[in-house]
Order: structure tokens, then sequence, then C-alpha cells
């Protein structure tokens, strides 16, 4: 039997949902993941980015308080963090006339 999420240091029930909800389901398989890729799963399974909540689990896996986070290493990690929530942006919803003309078919809403 594999170990929670919430087995892992700084990582509660909220976070373990979170995971679970992204496909993560054990502290195994978040290990195995790493800090960048799981995020990115959780960011795409509709989990809001947050950096605090980033770099919780950046230090959490590397079995640190999660305010033990500071100076150039935190800058480091705000670029990294940055970087996943660009890369993992959904894409922009129509809104106004161009969702209104998507839905009669006259344009094609740029996201698909």
């Amino acid at each position: 039997m594999s170990d929670p999420v919430s087995s892992i240091r700084n990582l509660g029930p909220a976070m373990e949902a979170a995971c679970a909800r992204a496909g993560i389901t054990s502290a195994d398989a978040l290990r195995a993941l790493g800090a960048d890729v799981a995020y990115g799963k959780l960011i795409a399974s509709g989990m809001r980015p947050h950096f605090i909540g980033y770099y919780v689990l950046v230090m959490g896996l590397q079995g640190r308080p999660w305010n033990d986070c500071q100076g150039a290493e935190k800058q480091a990690l705000r670029q990294r963090f940055d970087a996943l929530k660009a890369a993992h942006r959904p894409a922009r919803a129509p809104s106004g006339i161009e969702r209104i003309l998507d839905e009669i078919g006259v344009v094609e809403a740029a996201r698909r």
C-alpha cells in the first residue's frame, strides 16, 4: 500500500484532494513526478496557480519546512512558478461578440 500524498511534509488534505483530481494518488507518484511536473498537472486539472502552494510543494518534496525558502532560492522558485503558470495557461474563452459569432457559426473561436 502506498503512502498518501498528505504523508509528505507540508501537504495536507486539500493538496491531497487536488492531487487526486490531477491523477496523482500517492506520495510515491508525486515524488516520481517531481514538483514542476506535478504542479503542471495540478494547474491543468483546474487548480488555480498560487506561488505559495508551489513552493510549499517544493519544500515538502525536499523534506523541508514550508517557510524555509528565502532569498535567491525563493526568487529562482518564483521564476520556475511563473514559467509553469505561463505554460499551463488555459486558452482564453471568447467573450462578447466573439462568443456570439462562434455560437452561430460565423467565426471559429481562437481556442479551438
